[in-house]
């Protein structure tokens, strides 16, 4: 033993040593005249091995070099190279670049693209750009990233309306949505067809559909990161739309403009959208049901503020406001607000090889639900708080370690009626504590990513450990295999009713304080966990299908251990309010891309399976979606010019107009129709209001006496019709000057009017259906 721990001091020894006598340098790289960051340039010390492409914020670090002097070289495509002389000392030196925009544009392979590919696990997970997002039809005159969610594979939403969105058998509840840093309780409005996110300040969002790493937790299904983008630096900019669904705005500016790349400066955004659908609908879509409108008004608004010091360290503040109505009236009045501000950071230690990031937030979500005429009203309102700190230790080429902190408290207050007219109403403050540590490296052809957290639910007493890794095995240069999968816990518990045909309200409380009961043998059972629990296990394959193509293909496994939900068939005081279910979500997910010049392909299939076991029977899901296929299709043209197509493959750039002016996009979605439990019967709905003197004889016969639903023993047996929809759209761009467009366009959703369900009305048989054909125009002014 004693020889063992010498051998491994004087390893330590030798790596302090050799570490000693190396050093780095780290920085940011933007658009030198908007000073915007450059995702994905490349910076590569000449002649060597050294190398490394910027991350999401424009940041890139390169370590462990050693002591001497080189020619670093900086890359983008569309930009001009830099090549600078350095000399690297034995400390951490920043250095910034700003690149200018190429007169001369040549094709050349994204070579950052193609290592990331290489050398990034990214099992299970879709990056989404604003570019990428704007590329789809513009549904209601507007691209949203509500629409691009839609068609990726493994999601499901609940279509034109609803704003519910289900990830690889997770409900709502067990995804969770962050912006900046911020829990989002409620991402997607009632119209399903925005977001609460103004498309064009997304940097990025990353969708975790399963298998996600020690980072992230607190929900035991998937996660979709957003982060959004920092002013203009330069100059006022900004845009306008109107369209008959929305209009929105956008300004942004510096406050304290940086003099160079090595400078600090300050700049805000700030965005506003509003709906009117309500008011517009009477006029222009008075065909689209029966009551001759479409009951839909939003608003929201987000700000950010951003200082950005000349180091790279970084400092952002930012809140949103958010509400949402749909009122259909004598069916379904839902309502909800949502609201959050918060910080997030970056620091960036002088001469250290450590990096500190994370941030600090607060958010609110308040939502209430009436069905009909219903008195009994279901109503849910959350508050949290939620601090994250990440310590980023830079590594040597192919290596990465990070750790963090994770604390977390939430206040839940939720009101409910059950069927056998039973009020549920909890009202209760959760507090958590998490702790990760993360590892990558690559061996060869392998790359491991090891990850472990540690979480622990104050409030419920209980301690969760859940190991997590994820790999990938580099069989050829363009072919792929990939794993993930780990373990994972939430405290969260949804209000869903499985036997609601399309649900139109999401409850959240908190983890039962009194305890969670299965069903065994018509027994119930007391479990030894209140958490919600799952176990993901993913393999696929990636292909590079030549230099313009890739497809993806993910099998996947999630086996819910436990999932507790309100026991609905609750009789009397005494029967417990939570009961604890079991269940699994599993498939094949498929993706195919295709880019090249001007003509952008796109096509996800997903086969999925999700059942639920309540200890009574095994039943599929409300959401439970067995075929879904999503086909999407961008081309980019001008009318009259000939494209230059000489062998260079060089295209002179004299001016800042667009080259082609003219963008067609369509999409077409296709979908098996969710189950549903079916109508035994009805009954009429006994008060008692005037206990044993209550005459129950008279009040069947009474008009105003409310029926209640007998429903059939085997749930979701029933499936409704399948979904389809095909939406086109056309958009022409104008430049007026050098920073001024105009954008006209033209849209059409449902193009062939299919009638697709969204929501029935069991007591009064009606049936409301989503979105028929409907034609937009849209007009933006970008300056």
């Amino acid at each position: 033993m004693l020889k063992l721990i010498l051998y491994c001091s004087f390893l330590l020894m030798i790596s302090q040593y050799l570490q000693a006598q190396s050093g780095g340098i780290r920085g940011r790289i933007t658009d030198k005249t908007t000073a915007s960051e450059l995702v994905g340039a490349t910076v590569q010390l000449q002649g060597t091995d050294y190398g490394t492409a910027a991350d999401v914020e424009g940041y890139y670090d390169l370590v462990n070099i050693p002591v001497g002097n080189y020619t670093v070289v900086v890359q983008m495509l569309g930009y001009d190279s830099l090549a600078i002389p350095i000399t690297i000392d034995k400390k951490m030196s920043s250095l910034n670049f700003a690149l200018n925009e190429a007169a001369i544009k040549i094709e050349i392979e994204v070579s950052a693209e193609r290592d990331a590919e290489k050398n990034e696990t990214r099992v299970s997970v879709f990056s989404v750009t604003a570019k990428e997002i704007d590329r789809m039809p513009s549904i209601g005159g507007k691209s949203d990233i509500a629409q691009y969610l839609q068609m990726t594979p493994g999601i499901t939403f609940t279509g034109d309306q609803g704003g519910q969105f289900f990830i690889r058998g997770g409900a709502p509840i067990q995804n969770k949505i962050l912006l900046d840093g911020m829990p989002i309780y409620n991402a997607f409005h009632s119209i399903g067809f925005y977001s609460i996110f103004e498309t064009d300040v997304v940097r990025t969002a990353d969708i975790y559909t399963a298998g996600f790493g020690a980072k992230y937790g607190g929900r035991s299904s998937a996660v979709i990161d957003i982060k959004t983008r920092e002013g203009n630096k330069k100059r006022l900019a900004g845009n306008v739309t109107l369209t008959p669904f929305i209009a929105s705005a956008l300004i942004e500016a510096p406050i304290i403009k940086p003099k160079d790349e090595n400078s600090p400066s300050l700049s805000f955004l700030f965005t506003a959208k509003h709906s009117y659908l309500d008011r517009t609908s009477p006029r222009l879509y008075s065909y689209a049901n029966e009551q001759g409108i479409l009951p839909y008004n939003f608003t929201d608004l987000f700000g950010k503020l951003s200082f950005n010091t000349s180091n790279g360290s970084r400092i952002n503040a930012f809140g949103f406001s958010s509400t949402d109505n749909a009122l259909f009236t004598g069916i379904a009045d839902s309502r909800w607000r949502a609201g959050g501000g918060g910080m997030n950071f970056r620091i960036v230690p002088g001469g250290a090889k450590l990096l500190l990031d994370g941030s600090i937030t607060y958010s609110t979500y308040n939502s209430s639900f009436v069905e009909g005429d219903s008195s009994k009203e279901r109503s849910s309102l959350i508050n949290s708080f939620a601090g994250n700190f990440n310590f980023i230790y830079l590594m040597p080429k192919n290596q990465e370690l990070d750790y963090g902190l994770e604390i977390t408290s939430f206040f839940t207050d939720f009101s409910f009626t059950n069927n056998q007219g039973l009020p549920f109403e909890q009202a209760q403050t959760n507090s958590e504590v998490a702790a990760y540590i993360r590892y990558k490296a690559r061996f060869g052809r392998l790359v491991i990513e090891p990850s472990f957290r540690a979480h622990y639910y104050a409030s419920l007493g209980e301690m969760r450990a859940e190991p997590r890794i994820a790999g990938k095995f580099n069989i050829t240069e363009y072919m792929r295999f990939k794993f993930a999968g780990g373990l994972y816990s939430q405290n969260l518990i949804s209000s869903v009713d499985e036997r609601d045909v399309v649900n139109l309200f999401v409850g959240f409380l908190g983890g039962p304080e009194s305890g969670v009961f299965r069903i065994e043998n018509g027994q119930y059972i007391k479990t030894d966990s209140r958490l919600q629990t799952s176990t993901h296990l993913v393999a696929g394959m990636e292909f590079n299908l030549g230099k313009y193509a890739t497809l993806n293909v993910e099998p996947y496994l999630k086996y819910f251990n436990q999932i507790i939900s309100l026991n609905r068939n609750r009789l009397t005081s005494r029967d417990p309010a939570y009961i604890a279910e079991k269940g699994s979500a599993y498939g094949v997910d498929l993706l195919a891309k295709y880019e090249k010049d001007q003509l952008y392909l796109y096509l996800g299939y997903s086969l999925g399976y999700v059942t639920r076991d309540d200890g009574v029977q095994q039943y599929m899901a409300s959401f439970d979606r067995r075929h879904n296929i999503n086909a999407m299709a961008s081309y980019e043209f001008a009318l009259n010019k000939k494209r230059q197509t000489d062998s260079t493959a060089v295209t002179i750039q004299k001016d800042k107009k667009t080259k082609y002016p003219f963008e067609v996009s369509v999409r077409w979605n296709v979908a098996s129709g969710f189950p549903f439990t079916l109508t035994q019967g009805f009954y009429q709905w006994q008060t008692f209001d005037q206990g044993i003197n209550s005459n129950y004889l008279q009040n069947n016969n009474s008009p105003n006496t409310e029926l209640g639903v007998i429903y059939e023993e085997e749930l979701n047996r029933g499936r409704l019709p399948y979904y389809h929809r095909l939406d086109i759209s056309l958009r022409y761009t104008l430049d007026m000057a050098k920073y001024s467009k105009l954008l006209f366009t033209a849209s059409l959703t449902n193009a062939y009017n299919r009638a697709n369900i969204f929501y029935f009305d069991r007591i009064r048989y009606n049936r409301v259906d989503q979105l028929p054909l409907m034609p937009t125009a849209a007009i933006t002014w970008k300056f």
